[in-house]
């Protein structure tokens, strides 16, 4: 299924090992606000302002999703002042005229609700679980805060340090996390995507409440941004108090424009080693530069997300039968596409080495594996095995209200539509044999790959001494 990239977030994080062929035609939608249909009666229209609009319907229970999504995230930050979307994210909860620091949240949460909020590459999104009566209360808060937030110097510091704490947490005390920061940054030597969502430390601190704001004003406007809401709800009475809520907020030009330089071409292939006294186990990590859904051609993105299933998808999957279960040189292994992006993405291989064998041995086994798949069509019961496992999983995203309003959310923050989401079982079914084999001879090119190896300190020194 179409997934969301790693975020960073106040509370909630996505698992990066577990996370269009035409942009959608904005100009054509911004000239209607009648709402369209779509597969499952999704509706999706858009206000005058700009706001675009999307509305689940799930009966099961009397509760809603809210979201509210702007297209920004780090890869949208001004040079020198990377993390400033994840910063911006923690300011968001400081409060405006009408609604102090606190009032927010502790109203959610006096109403039995939850909220949460995370940043991504490409996006930035907040959203609400709450009873249905009060979805209202919601948009008057959320649109307040679109553009009437109130930020003092006195509030900024202090935020500045705890993003500061939590990059030293997550990252800097974290030779995984560090590892993947220096193979992202490998691989996208060019593009912004090679710079971490929360930003580098010394650039962190120096972002300020005027870079805060001069960001705030550039990407939350309505015509940025996206409502999702899922839940026991009529499309008409949802646009109707999005009208009276958010529709109050002049447009303010047209959407701003994402200016991103292409990644060029990769000629060789990089390998990046971290040795650290804190790794008790090695791992294998290979990253593959490829289309994502909104750059790939028709029917690529999707031979992409089968191949990475049938590659890496389980214990079924080819990675883990030839490496962990016949050759015995790994304890793990798997690979994973993330396929929601604005520009070019990536495809991971990944691996835990077994006791006796070396990131060496596993690299050259992962190597052999793969010309082995790239050499021949993969079998029909194989095949049909991935595809239906991802389509029921697609099924099965329907049974939660939060995961079904965040597949439409990510979507449209990347560049598709909600005829790419409805449409999406029947493409991956169309995907056939030869479609694998072509996309992994044409994009599963070690050229086109950064190997990180993470290892223990000692066995790094030695592995230096014997070179």
């Amino acid at each position: 299924m179409i997934q969301p990239p790693l975020a960073e977030g106040s509370a909630a994080e996505t698992d990066p090992t577990k996370t269009n062929q035409a942009r959608t035609d904005a100009a054509s939608e911004r000239a209607s606000s009648s709402g369209q249909s779509g597969a499952g009666g999704v509706v999706h229209s858009r206000l005058a302002n700009g706001l675009e609009i999307v509305v689940i319907p799930d009966r099961r229970a009397p509760v809603v999703t809210h979201m509210i999504w702007y297209r920004n995230g780090s890869a949208d930050d001004p040079q020198g002042k990377s993390g400033i979307a994840h910063f911006l994210e923690h300011l968001m909860f400081k409060g405006t005229h009408a609604h102090p620091q606190g009032e927010f949240s502790n109203h959610v949460s006096e109403l039995g609700g939850q909220e949460n909020a995370f940043t991504s590459y490409d996006y930035t999104a907040y959203f609400q679980r709450i009873g249905k009566e009060h979805l209202g209360t919601l948009m008057e808060f959320e649109a307040d805060r679109m553009t009437n937030l109130v930020l003092s110097d006195e509030v900024v510091g202090p935020e500045r340090e705890v993003v500061l704490e939590e990059r030293r947490m997550r990252t800097e005390n974290d030779p995984s996390a560090q590892l993947d920061e220096a193979v992202q940054a490998a691989l996208f030597p060019h593009h912004p995507y090679g710079t971490p969502i929360i930003g580098w430390g010394h650039e962190i601190e120096t972002l300020g409440r005027e870079d805060a704001l001069a960001y705030y004003h550039r990407f939350y406007t309505p015509e940025n941004a996206i409502l999702i809401v899922a839940g026991d709800v009529e499309a008409d009475a949802v646009v109707a108090l999005a009208e009276e809520t958010y529709g109050r907020i002049p447009a303010r030009a047209d959407a701003p424009i994402r200016r991103r330089p292409r990644e060029p071409e990769p000629r060789a292939h990089r390998l990046v080693t971290l040795a650290d006294e804190k790794v008790e186990q090695p791992t294998h990590e290979r990253v593959f530069l490829v289309p994502s859904y909104t750059t790939a051609a028709p029917g690529e993105a999707e031979a992409l997300e089968v191949l990475a299933h049938v590659l890496g998808g389980g214990p079924s999957s080819v990675l883990y039968d030839r490496l962990v279960v016949e050759q015995k040189v790994a304890v793990s292994a798997g690979a994973y596409y993330m396929g929601s992006a604005v520009d070019e993405t990536r495809l991971w291989v990944f691996a835990t080495p077994a006791p006796e064998a070396t990131l060496e041995r596993l690299d050259a086994a992962i190597d052999a594996v793969l010309a082995e798949f790239t050499a021949k069509e993969v079998g029909a019961d194989e095949l049909n095995r991935a595809k239906t496992r991802l389509v029921a999983d697609a099924v099965y995203a329907k049974d939660s209200q939060v995961s079904l309003a965040r597949w439409y959310g990510e979507s449209l923050a990347t560049g598709l539509g909600v005829a790419d989401v409805a449409a999406w079982p029947d493409r991956i079914d169309a995907v056939t044999a030869a479609d694998l084999t072509a996309a992994a001879r044409k994009w599963l090119q070690k050229r086109r790959a950064v190997t990180g190896f993470l290892q223990p300190e000692d066995e790094g020194e030695a592995a230096e001494l014997a070179a």
